[in-house]
């Protein structure tokens, strides 16, 4: 299981597989690109109805071999045709995905949502009987193209044009606050290495808007212009130390 996580719900869904899981920030950096198994799954969240530019560049460096594979999407509120997405950017590059699903969480999207009201909406969406249903599938390899039609796809591609647009220029968005530690926590959980701490916060240009830095913060010293609340989350089942693992 390949996955990209901030907050941990990729993550979460991920283990639940009983597999061995792989951070995909973490496989890039070690240039290790020829992956080969049985089975081989991916795990990521939806980003404006499409996919994480972290992922992208996975897919497109990686030579694989497999009988069987699948990807999930984890989303809080609209994923549209993110995973068809997924599907046609990894055929681009070689990659025959055979299922395709996704898994309602919690949205970490500060810009758009509040925190607490999705933390008091998860019981509700019964993640893991998603997470039941998925794997039973995958157990019995079963096969599909992703969902979705014509005009949802094409509402997919331009969220993730407007995606790509805000890449860099989100560090601007981000204020930290007199309260900070300095404990580099939120350099240690970014996935592209785009902050550093020396004796304050910086970031360089290469926010990719994964809310990790401000979600996971000890101190909660970071805010997001136009944060929607205070409240932070991250996934309930997974540890901080795991997101430091997955990202560092």
């Amino acid at each position: 299981m390949f996955y990209f996580t901030a907050t941990g719900n990729s993550l979460m869904v991920a283990k639940s597989f009983g597999g061995e899981v792989y951070s995909i920030p973490k496989v890039m950096k070690s240039g290790n690109t020829s992956i080969e198994d049985d089975v081989i799954g991916f795990v990521f969240p939806c980003y404006r109805a499409s996919i994480p530019t972290v992922v992208e560049e996975f897919l497109s460096s990686i030579q694989l071999n497999a009988s069987y594979t699948f990807a999930i999407m984890t989303y809080g509120n609209v994923a549209l045709g993110g995973t068809k997405q997924f599907i046609d950017i990894a055929k681009q590059n070689g990659i025959k995905i055979d299922y395709a699903n996704q898994v309602k969480m919690v949205d970490n999207s500060l810009k758009h949502y509040d925190m607490e009201k999705q933390i008091k909406g998860l019981v509700k969406k019964q993640v893991n009987k998603q997470i039941d249903v998925i794997k039973s599938d995958v157990e019995r390899k079963a096969c599909n193209r992703g969902c979705g039609n014509v005009v949802i796809h094409q509402i997919s591609k331009l969220g993730y044009q407007a995606y790509r647009k805000e890449i860099g220029d989100c560090d601007s968005l981000f204020e930290v606050e007199s309260h900070c530690t300095l404990c580099k926590v939120c350099e240690r959980v970014c996935p592209v290495d785009n902050i550093k701490v020396d004796g304050k916060v910086n970031f360089e240009g290469k926010c990719i808007r994964c809310y990790a830095c401000t979600q996971n913060c000890p101190s909660n010293a970071i805010r997001f212009k136009g944060e929607k609340s205070k409240t932070r989350y991250r996934n309930f089942d997974i540890s901080l130390k795991e997101i430091i693992q997955a990202n560092s």
